[in-house]
């Protein structure tokens, strides 16, 4: 199954329905979202970068937000643990050796540090069902690195988490990524805190204009 452009925005359109309209993206957040699209894994659009920067500057962005924007995508890579992680799990049950059982104590006490009875979990493990589970059976080590790594950008606060969640849905929404799991998640998260359709829509339609990945060159001589 392919997920192309107009599905994403399909799917947006359908889980707005009966969002109000709400206030449109101001010039800072929008400045934010472009940069968050070109700096992602999916684009390293040099040339963008730099002149995304400079808009973001020109927007009245601090240092700490235009940073904190590529903390926050730079965990794009995480992607890899959630298609691939499960799949693991899946093929150890395929081959007779499934990952199930009660968790030892330590994972046990490490599920209850990071996820505890926060609800947004619940919420993210309906659109990436088994991902945590598999990760913490099959590496202890990498679920709390996991967790400890996406928090940063939320524990320094540089970007409202508005804005973190409307460029991480953007960033999932580029014709070099299209992941519809994280579409469906940040959007959700984005109008829990506040957004309306018109900043939504405009969020996507800045994630459609990223360029392709066309590939980074050398930095260095030799």
């Amino acid at each position: 199954m392919t997920v192309s452009l107009a599905d994403l925005r399909a799917e947006a359109q359908r889980l707005l329905t009966g969002v109000p309209d709400g206030a449109g993206l101001d010039p800072l957040t929008a400045s934010l979202i472009g940069l968050a699209v070109r700096a992602s894994v999916t684009a390293l659009d040099g040339r963008g970068i730099d002149d995304a920067i400079h808009l973001a500057f020109d927007a009245g962005a601090t240092p700490a937000q235009i940073h904190e924007t590529l903390v926050v995508v730079s965990g794009l890579g995480v992607h890899t643990l959630m298609e691939g992680s499960r799949r693991v799990a899946q093929a150890l049950g395929e081959r007779g050796a499934p990952l199930d059982g009660p968790l030892d104590p330590d994972r046990r006490a490490l599920k209850d540090r990071r996820q505890g009875t926060d609800p947004y979990w619940a919420d993210f493990e309906r659109e990436l069902p088994g991902f945590l589970d598999a990760l913490l059976r099959l590496s202890p080590e990498a679920y709390d690195a996991f967790f400890e790594y996406c928090s940063v950008p939320w524990r320094t606060g540089a970007v409202r988490g508005l804005t973190k969640e409307l460029m991480s849905m953007a960033t999932d929404a580029t014709p070099g990524h299209r992941y519809l799991p994280g579409l469906r998640l940040h959007l959700a998260n984005a109008v829990r805190l506040g957004a309306g359709r018109v900043a939504v829509l405009h969020a996507l339609e800045i994630a459609a204009a990223a360029p392709p990945h066309v590939g980074v060159p050398a930095h260095g001589g030799g």
